[in-house]
C-alpha cells in the first residue's frame, strides 16, 4: 500500500480473520439456511485471494468494492445504513472505503472540495501511536495510548459538526517485518518514559518493520452539542481573548448548538440594586436588549408578564414570532429593540445563580420561529457555565472596584502592602490562637522624603474675579428686566430696585469681601424675587425675560453660575489631568525603585514620596543612594512635562489660568509611621515634624530682601539648605537644559526667613514649552512667548464662538 507518511507498520488490507471467523461459524451454525448463505459468501470469496492475502494499493479497493461489500454485510448491515454512520479504515491514516449510506451523505454536504482528516493529527506521534500498538498486540503489553478523535465536517449550510471516532480493532494482526528489532522489557522501561522523544521510537522501530494486515471499523458519533459546550467552557475560561474574539467564538458555538447560519448572541447585565439592565463591562458583547442605551429601568424595558418570567421567576422568555411580539405587548421597548435588529425571532435567557439574577443570555434570528420555546431547553446545559464566567467576571469587576478605592481613598500604597499583609497575617494568627489581636502602626525609619507641587497662581484672586463677576451680570441682568417693566407699568418700586442694583453693583466693582455673596443673595430673595414674580404676570415679552432670567440661575443657590463655572470645571480639569499624568510616570518611576508615593488635589497637585532601604521588602534589590538621584532626576523631569500638560490642557478652555511649580529637597532621613487612628501616613517625631513646617510654608515664602515670592508662573523652584544638594541639582538642570526641558535664566536665591524656617536657598530656573497645537508642535516657547500664543488661541476661540452663534441666531431668525 502507498503510505503517505513514515510509520512503522507496513500496512496491508486484509479480511482473513472475517474468513476464519465465517468457516467457524459454519461448522457451529445448527441453521440450514445460514450454512448455506455462508457457504455460498465463502465460495464466492475464494475468487478473490487479495483479500485474504493482503491489498497493497488502495487503486485494488475499487476494484474489489463488491466482493468486500458481500463479505462485509453482517458487519455493514444494508438495513441500518441510512442510520449508522459506519466505514472501513486503517489506523492513523485517512484511508476511508466501504462506509454506509449515511457516511456518504455526510461527505456529500461538505462539498466536493472537503477532504476528510482527523482533528489535531501529528505525524510524530502517530508514529510512536504506532509503535505502541505493535507493543501492545504482538508483546502482550496493556500501555494505554487511548486519545479522543474527531472528524470536523461542516453541513450543506456551512456550520461545522462535530463527530466522536470509535475505533473496533478485533481484526487486526501484526507480525514481524524485515528489518525489526526485538523488544526487550528494558527498551520499554525506557520508551515510556521518554515519550516525545520520536527519534528514540524511530530507532527501535525502524520505518515499516512491522508488518499490519486486517483492518478497523469506525462508527461516527455526532457529538457537535458536546464539543460546542466543551468549547464553550473553553472560551469562557480563556482570560486573555479580547472582546471581540471571545464574541465571534461564542457565535460560532451556539451556531453549532441550534445549527442556525445567521444567529446572533448578545449579553445583558442586571444591576440588582437599581433594579437596571446595562450593557456588559467593557463593550465586549452586544446587548440586543439596549441597542444605543447604556443601561434601562427593567420594568421600562419589559411589559409585566415579560418582567415576571424573566426577572422574577427567572424563566426564558422564548419569542418565536417578534412581529407578533411587538403588536401583542403593551410596552415595546424590547420588541422595538429587536425589530431595529430586523430580528425574528429570539430566545431571552435569564442567567442566574441562587436565586439571584446577575444578567440575561440574547439568542436572536433573522428567521420567524427557528427559535422557540423547545430549542430553548437545550441552554439548559449551557447555562452553568455561563453563569461561573458571569460570577467571575462580576468577581473581577468588584475587585477592580476595591482596587480603585485602594488606590483613590486610602493611604496604603502598593509599595509598602507587603508590610501591611504581613501585619494582617500576624493579626489574624493572634487572633485564632487567644482571641484577642491589634493592628499596631508601622514605622518605616531612615527614609529620604521628596516633595512638589504643581500650584495655580493666585487661584483665590481667580476665583473671587468668577463670583464678582457672575454677581454683576445678574445683577445688569435684573436690571434689564426692571427697565423693560417701567415702560409696561409705572410703578415707584422699580426705580427702588433700580438704586439698589445701582448701590451693590458699585459695591461689588470695587471690593468683593466674604460677605458680599451673602448680601447679593440676601438682596434676590427679600426684594428682588417678589418684584420679579409681579413682573412674570405683566406682558408675555416680561414673562419670556423673567423666564429665560431663571433658566440662567442656580437652582440651589439662587446665583448665576456661569464664570465660576468656568473656573471650577478649569480646575478640576487641571487637577483631574495632572493627576492622571503623574499617576502615568509613577508606573516607570516604580521600575527605578520601588517607594512609596501620595498625591492630593487642592488648587493643583501636590505629591509625597518616600524612599529607602525600611519600604522595600528584604526580597528586593538593596537600596542604594543612586535611586534616590534618579527618582530625584525624575521628579524634576517630571515636573517640567506637568507644567507643559497645565498649559496643553488649556488650548481650548475659554478661561486661562496660571502655574507655578515647586520641589522641596530635603537633605537627611526622616521616619515615617501609618497612624492607624488616623488611617494615614505622617513623619514620626518632633524632630521630623520641622520637615512638614517646611512643607506648608515655602511657597508662601519670599526671596530675602524682597517682596517677591520664591514660586513664579513660568519658573519652577527648588528650595534646600545644603551645597551637595545645590550642586546635584545644577547637573541635573544642564542636562535638562539640552534636553530642552529647561531655559537658560538660572537663579541662585536666598529665601526670607519665616517662623520655624531658616536658612533656606533656592535655584529657579525658567521652564520651556511646546504646545500639541498642529501649527505650534515643533517649537519650543519661554513662558513669556507661550503666553502670546494662548492668548491668541482663547481669543481665536472665542471669535469662532461668536461666529457660531451669530450664524446660529441668523439660522433661528430665517427660519
Amino acid at each position: 500500500m502507498k503510505q503517505q507518511k513514515e510509520f512503522p507498520l507496513d500496512l496491508k488490507i486484509s479480511f482473513q480473520k472475517v474468513v476464519e471467523q465465517y468457516k467457524k461459524q459454519l461448522e457451529t451454525e445448527p441453521s440450514n439456511i445460514s450454512r448455506e448463505y455462508i457457504g455460498k459468501v465463502l465460495e464466492y470469496i475464494s475468487s478473490f485471494p487479495a483479500l485474504t492475502d493482503g491489498i497493497e494499493n488502495t487503486e485494488d479497493l475499487v476494484k474489489l468494492k463488491d466482493p468486500i461489500r458481500i463479505l462485509m454485510k453482517d458487519l455493514f448491515p444494508e438495513i441500518l445504513s441510512e442510520n449508522q454512520i459506519k466505514a472501513i479504515s486503517i489506523p492513523f491514516h485517512n484511508i476511508i472505503f466501504n462506509s454506509t449510506k449515511k457516511f456518504r451523505e455526510i461527505l456529500a454536504c461538505a462539498g466536493e472540495d472537503f477532504s476528510l482528516s482527523m482533528r489535531n493529527l501529528d505525524e510524530d506521534l502517530d508514529y510512536i501511536f504506532g509503535c505502541i500498538l505493535i507493543l501492545n498486540t504482538y508483546y502482550g503489553y496493556d500501555i494505554d495510548f487511548s486519545r479522543p478523535l474527531y472528524y470536523d465536517i461542516p453541513d450543506s449550510n456551512g456550520i461545522l459538526r462535530h463527530f466522536r471516532i470509535d475505533l473496533n480493532s478485533d481484526f487486526v494482526e501484526i507480525h514481524p517485518g524485515k528489518g525489526h528489532k526485538e523488544i526487550t522489557e528494558k527498551d520499554v522501561d525506557l520508551l515510556i518514559q521518554n515519550i516525545e522523544d520520536v527519534k528514540l521510537w524511530k530507532e527501535k522501530f525502524p520505518r515499516k518493520s512491522w508488518i499490519f494486515k486486517g483492518f478497523t471499523i469506525i462508527s461516527l458519533t455526532d457529538v457537535t452539542v458536546d464539543d460546542a459546550i466543551s468549547d464553550l467552557k473553553t472560551t469562557l475560561l480563556q482570560q486573555n481573548t479580547s472582546g471581540r474574539e471571545e464574541m465571534e467564538k461564542f457565535e460560532e458555538i451556539f451556531k453549532s448548538i441550534y445549527q442556525i447560519p445567521k444567529l446572533r448572541v448578545g449579553f445583558t447585565m442586571y444591576n440588582e440594586q437599581d433594579s437596571t439592565f446595562e450593557k456588559m463591562m467593557g463593550n465586549r458583547a452586544p446587548s440586543f436588549m439596549l441597542r444605543n442605551e447604556k443601561q434601562i429601568d427593567c420594568r421600562a424595558a419589559l411589559d409585566e408578564d415579560a418582567y415576571q418570567k424573566l426577572v422574577v421567576n427567572h424563566h426564558n422568555l422564548s419569542i418565536p414570532n417578534v412581529d407578533l411580539f411587538a403588536k401583542n405587548t403593551a410596552t415595546n421597548f424590547l420588541a422595538d429593540s429587536l425589530k431595529a435588529e430586523n430580528a425574528k425571532s429570539a430566545i431571552i435567557a435569564p442567567i442566574a445563580k441562587n436565586d439571584t439574577l446577575l444578567g440575561v443570555l440574547e439568542l436572536i434570528s433573522y428567521q420567524k420561529n427557528v427559535l422557540n420555546s423547545v430549542n430553548a431547553t437545550k441552554l439548559e446545559d449551557i447555562l452553568p457555565f455561563i453563569v461561573t464566567a458571569v460570577e467571575r467576571s462580576r468577581t473581577e469587576f468588584e475587585n477592580r472596584v476595591k482596587a480603585v478605592i485602594q488606590s483613590e481613598c486610602t493611604s496604603i500604597h502598593p509599595s509598602v502592602l507587603w508590610i501591611f499583609e504581613k501585619e494582617a497575617r500576624k493579626f489574624i494568627k493572634d487572633l485564632d490562637e487567644d482571641g484577642l489581636a491589634s493592628f499596631k502602626d508601622i514605622t518605616f525609619p531612615d527614609v529620604f522624603p521628596l516633595y512638589g507641587e504643581i500650584d495655580i497662581v493666585a487661584s483665590s484672586e481667580a476665583r473671587n474675579e468668577a463670583i464678582q463677576q457672575d454677581l454683576l451680570d445678574q445683577l445688569q441682568e435684573i436690571n434689564k428686566i426692571i427697565c423693560e417693566a417701567k415702560e409696561v407699568e409705572k410703578l415707584n418700586i422699580y426705580e427702588q430696585v433700580e438704586f439698589r442694583i445701582a448701590e451693590f453693583v458699585e459695591e461689588l466693582s470695587e471690593n468683593l469681601n466674604a460677605s458680599s455673596e451673602q448680601k447679593v443673595f440676601n438682596l434676590l430673595q427679600r426684594e428682588i424675587e417678589p418684584v420679579m414674580n409681579h413682573i412674570e404676570k405683566q406682558t408675555p415679552q416680561l414673562k419670556n425675560m423673567v423666564s429665560d432670567y431663571r433658566k440662567n440661575i442656580n437652582s440651589e443657590t439662587g446665583i448665576i453660575y456661569n464664570h465660576r463655572k468656568n473656573y471650577d470645571e478649569a480646575v478640576q480639569q487641571i487637577n483631574r489631568t495632572m493627576a492622571r499624568y503623574i499617576d502615568r510616570k509613577q508606573v516607570d518611576a516604580q521600575k527605578i525603585y520601588p517607594h512609596y508615593f501620595e498625591r492630593y488635589k487642592t488648587d493643583g497637585v501636590e505629591h509625597n514620596i518616600y524612599i529607602g532601604a525600611s519600604l522595600t521588602n528584604s526580597r528586593i534589590k538593596p537600596f542604594d543612594e543612586v535611586y534616590l538621584f534618579n527618582l530625584r532626576l525624575w521628579q524634576l523631569t517630571t515636573m517640567c512635562e506637568m507644567e507643559n500638560r497645565f498649559y496643553q490642557i488649556q488650548e481650548n478652555m475659554p478661561l486661562k489660568l496660571e502655574a507655578a511649580s515647586l520641589i522641596l529637597v530635603y537633605n537627611s532621613t526622616l521616619s515615617i509611621r501609618y497612624r492607624m487612628d488616623e488611617k494615614q501616613f505622617d513623619v514620626d517625631g518632633t524632630y521630623n515634624a520641622r520637615y512638614e513646617i517646611i512643607k506648608k510654608r515655602i511657597d508662601k515664602a519670599n526671596v530675602k530682601g524682597s517682596e517677591e515670592r520664591i514660586t513664579q508662573k513660568g519658573k519652577i523652584a527648588i528650595i534646600y539648605s545644603n551645597r551637595r544638594d545645590e550642586r546635584e541639582y545644577l547637573r541635573y538642570i544642564k542636562y535638562l537644559q539640552a534636553k530642552k526641558y529647561l531655559g537658560d535664566q538660572v537663579e541662585l536665591l536666598e529665601l526670607e526667613d519665616v517662623q520655624g524656617v531658616i536658612g533656606l536657598k533656592a535655584i529657579r530656573v525658567n521652564i520651556l514649552y511646546h504646545l500639541e497645537d498642529e501649527n505650534h508642535s515643533e517649537q519650543i516657547f519661554t513662558y513669556e512667548d507661550l503666553e502670546k500664543v494662548l492668548d491668541q488661541i482663547v481669543s481665536n476661540n472665542k471669535a469662532q464662538d461668536t461666529e457660531d452663534n451669530s450664524y446660529h441666531e441668523d439660522r433661528i431668525g430665517n427660519s
